[in-house]
């Protein structure tokens, strides 16, 4: 009902190309202020554990680490990322994306993912302005020994639950 999730197998990497799609019921900038890093993201994104910004270059440009809790009954183990996260404006919306960048040790109890080009597109609704098309492109490589179809598993929930989590903190 909120999102749609297909894959294809990756050009970059041995697993999956993701992508995520759903309309989502805010102008652009309020959403993309909602995914990007920043003071929103955690509060609301289940998934999400910590997330600290770790150097900024300018106002929408960082390095970011945060970690994830661990899902399916903690088969997956909690991970940790380090990305590179830039947002801008592309045509009538507003563009956020990322890769992982090989940065600092390792927390302790984490497995290190790592995250190859992905980004989120927010565009408004023709019609409906007030109501923004969300498109995500995710290739993560979670690492560890997984099988891949837990990993399909907790990729398209995880996708789907993303939309429903950030439909109710828009809300709010």
């Amino acid at each position: 009902k909120d999102a749609t999730v297909w894959r294809k197998p990756s050009e970059e990497f041995s697993g999956y190309l993701y992508k995520a799609q759903g309309v989502v019921e805010d102008v652009t900038n309020r959403v993309v202020d909602h995914i990007r890093p920043g003071p929103y993201r955690l509060h609301w994104d289940s998934l999400m554990t910590t997330m600290d910004i770790m150097e900024t270059f300018e106002e929408n440009c960082c390095v970011m680490r945060y970690t994830t809790a661990g899902q399916l009954w903690n088969i997956i183990a909690p991970r940790e990322f380090v990305d590179f996260s830039y947002t801008t404006s592309y045509e009538d919306g507003l563009l956020t994306c990322g890769i992982s960048l090989d940065y600092g040790e390792v927390r302790p109890n984490f497995v290190r993912g790592f995250n190859h080009p992905c980004g989120w597109f927010c565009v408004p609704l023709k019609d409906y302005p007030s109501h923004s098309l969300l498109t995500g492109y995710i290739q993560t490589e979670l690492r560890g020994m997984l099988p891949q179809s837990a990993v399909d598993t907790a990729m398209s929930s995880t996708l789907v639950n993303f939309y429903s989590d950030l439909k109710k903190a828009l809300k709010t």
